[in-house]
């Protein structure tokens, strides 16, 4: 897991482990993360599976319900399957164009 910092951004960076794993140590480490926008970029996996992105599916939920946003980057999805309780995009460009358009909603209280 390599993670960056970007202004009000943390990015983390999926390397060799599973899924699971990774879900798992950012949860331990939430705290750490939980007064940032989180991008997670699953760019090392061949195929990322729905099954994949449901393991995200509790943290999305608990980070969005602090008023920041959770987004997982990966080019390897099929976008058609994704649930719509998780945001998924295949580009780094456009989970940063969600967090600005996710902040000005709130700014706006949507």
């Amino acid at each position: 897991m390599i993670i960056d910092r970007d202004e009000n951004t943390t990015i983390i960076n999926q390397e060799t482990a599973t899924v699971k794993t990774l879900v798992s140590n950012i949860e331990k480490d939430y705290d750490t993360y939980k007064n940032y926008h989180l991008i997670v970029k699953l760019s090392s996996l061949d195929k990322v599976l729905l099954e994949d992105i449901i393991e995200f599916l509790r943290l999305s939920k608990n980070h969005r319900a602090d008023k920041k946003t959770f987004v997982i980057v990966s080019e390897k999805v099929d976008l058609d399957e994704m649930p719509e309780e998780i945001m998924v995009v295949p580009t780094m460009q456009e989970a940063y164009d969600i967090i600005e358009m996710e902040d000005i909603e709130r700014d706006l209280e949507f």
